[in-house]
């Protein structure tokens, strides 16, 4: 799969995608840099995407469509459950009472969704997941990019992008 830079109309540039991808992160050109966007998805196994190693035509098609595809794998999210919902230690018990306040029969709102989030939970998650950032690490298997991915090489580039002085880009 390549990749190609237009100019004036007209193609200035043309790599293999993840190569010209890499260039775009780490040039300092307003021009390639301005309508930039890199794209991240996660997904896990919902019963069609089979697992990190056999690739259904679903997840064959999202690793085309996004710069990284990560794949959250069902031991990662077992563990993450079993630890915060199903037998979490006392710093973690607000993540639980939310999740279960969002599946109560008597339930007035959602405390625990990708939309609305209880901040007591919220703030547990946070140090949840800081507390355990290297262990996470390992429940996931990068997709996409297939052969030079890594989730080091993904926080890489995300502290470049994030280091580059946007308002002047962006100008």
């Amino acid at each position: 799969m390549y990749g190609i830079i237009y100019r004036d109309g007209i193609v200035s540039h043309s790599a293999p995608y993840h190569e010209l991808l890499d260039e775009v992160i780490n040039s300092d050109d307003p021009l390639l840099l301005r309508n930039f966007v890199l794209t991240v998805g996660v997904v896990s196994n919902h019963g069609n995407w089979f697992t990190a190693e056999d690739h259904n035509k679903e997840l064959k098609v999202l690793a085309q469509s996004y710069d990284w595809l990560i794949f959250l794998t069902d031991e990662g999210i077992t563990e993450f459950i079993d630890e915060v919902i199903f037998n979490p230690p006392p710093e973690y018990q607000e993540i639980r009472n939310a999740f279960l306040a969002s599946y109560a029969l008597d339930k007035k709102k959602n405390q625990f969704t990708k939309v609305q989030m209880n901040i007591a939970a919220h703030l547990q998650l946070l140090d949840y997941f800081s507390a355990n950032a290297n262990r996470i690490e390992t429940w996931f298997n990068v997709i996409a990019p297939p052969s030079s991915g890594t989730l080091n090489k993904l926080r890489k580039e995300i502290k470049i992008l994030q280091s580059k002085n946007w308002k002047e880009i962006l100008k």
